[in-house]
């Protein structure tokens, strides 16, 4: 039996042919919205041309979601620190699923508790903070760990009645939520924990939303697990630093009065000096020792020669001026650093030093020490070092000793 040959393709049905294949190569360049559906099916290239529209139309659909999901990972990628990471999913994945609500909680102790880490939401109300935590072992998160897919409940008030225990699910009902989206996040095979996405509005989930969290979801956790140890290391370098600056701190300081030892005033000295010459500006030493400080130790103690040591530094240093150093030279003598300060300010501080020690009175036991203090002052006068200038101010207060004590004098032999 003969086949009958082919009917011949007409000039219309050739034309449609060629702008269906105009269409598809169209698509091919990425742009799926130029193939015009016929308005009825009457033959096979209408058929073909209807569901070639379709086509056309799930891809710019799902094209759509795909370049939206690489720019907001892209978006959140650029952020380093966790939260920042989660406040920026929350402001951009709105367009792709709908939330008045969204929360993270991490798994801790190798995935036997889960801990609430960040939440952020639409209103003020919310319960389910950082301090939540709950047990992993018979919870039904451990199924979508296990699956590794999200779980939908468009009617948590319903979820509840069947699972009366479930104190997270109550609270956050309480919160207002009616539906929620949970979402496991897995980075590189290992559970990290959850992103859950919460409405105030019942059945607000589909399949289109869990679809679009797979999609997403390696990247959006790597990003978080990434951001999570950027974070812990940033924390231990923030406790690195401040405990180096605790250790600098004690070591420019002496242990017993507080005040800068007699390295760190000196070095402080040298650097305020070098500086004075280059601006040729003064910088003042004043040498002050406690006067009989002998007789405290040997009539009290050690511990009374202490607390008076203690004291007398503590009013120096508050009678100085906040610009102003004092440091321990050493046993009962201080050492004070003036920058840029004349004669007339240097008496008046001088003065306000030895009032401020001469009134003060240590109780001990049943006794009240009082003290008094020398002091010795020196100028730079632009060339010298520092081993002069702190010679001519021990020399200025030999003489305030030599004439009584209690007193201050000036070594005024090379003034500016």
């Amino acid at each position: 039996m003969k086949t009958g040959a082919p009917a011949p393709i007409g000039e219309t049905d050739l034309q449609r042919l060629e702008n269906y294949g105009s269409a598809v190569r169209q698509m091919r360049a990425g742009q799926f919205d130029k193939v015009s559906a016929p308005n009825n099916v009457a033959d096979p290239i209408d058929a073909f041309g209807h569901e070639l529209a379709q086509l056309g139309q799930w891809l710019e659909v799902r094209f759509s979601e795909f370049r939206k999901l690489q720019e907001l990972s892209e978006e959140i990628g650029s952020e380093l620190f966790a939260e920042n990471v989660l406040d920026r999913i929350y402001k951009t994945f709105r367009s792709l699923i709908p939330y008045d609500r969204i929360g993270c909680a991490l798994l801790e102790d190798d995935g036997q508790f889960l801990c609430a880490y960040w939440a952020r939401a639409d209103y003020l109300d919310t319960r389910l903070n950082k301090n939540y935590t709950a047990k992993m072992a018979g919870s039904s998160l451990e199924q979508i760990i296990a699956t590794g897919k999200p779980r939908i409940i468009n009617d948590l008030e319903e979820y509840l009645a069947q699972n009366p225990g479930s104190k997270a699910t109550r609270t956050i009902i309480a919160e207002g939520i009616r539906s929620s989206l949970t979402c496991p996040l897995i980075a590189n095979g290992k559970p990290i924990g959850f992103l859950f996405f919460s409405s105030r509005e019942k059945n607000t989930y589909d399949n289109v939303h869990h679809d679009i969290f797979l999609q997403i979801a390696g990247q959006v956790s790597v990003l978080i697990e990434k951001s999570l140890l950027y974070q812990q290391l940033f924390d231990l370098n923030t406790l690195l630093s401040e405990a180096h600056q605790q250790l600098k701190e004690q070591s420019m300081h002496d242990a017993l009065t507080g005040v800068l030892n007699r390295g760190a005033i000196f070095e402080l000295l040298e650097h305020d000096l070098s500086k004075a010459k280059r601006n040729n500006k003064p910088v003042t030493v004043i040498m002050a020792d406690i006067d009989h400080f002998k007789s405290v130790n040997d009539n009290h103690g050690h511990i009374a020669g202490d607390a008076v040591l203690n004291l007398v530094a503590t009013r120096i240093k508050n009678a100085l001026r906040g610009y102003d150093h004092v440091g321990r030279y050493g046993g009962e003598e201080f050492m004070v650093v003036l920058s840029d300060t004349d004669l007339t300010a240097t008496a008046d501080i001088a003065e306000r030093v030895r009032q401020s020690v001469e009134v003060l009175e240590v109780q001990h036991e049943d006794h009240t020490i009082q003290v008094t203090l020398s002091q010795g002052i020196a100028m730079s006068n632009g060339n010298e070092t520092i081993d002069d200038l702190v010679a001519r101010a021990d020399k200025a207060l030999y003489r305030a000793k030599q004439d009584g004590r209690n007193r201050y004098c000036m070594e005024t032999s090379s003034l500016y």
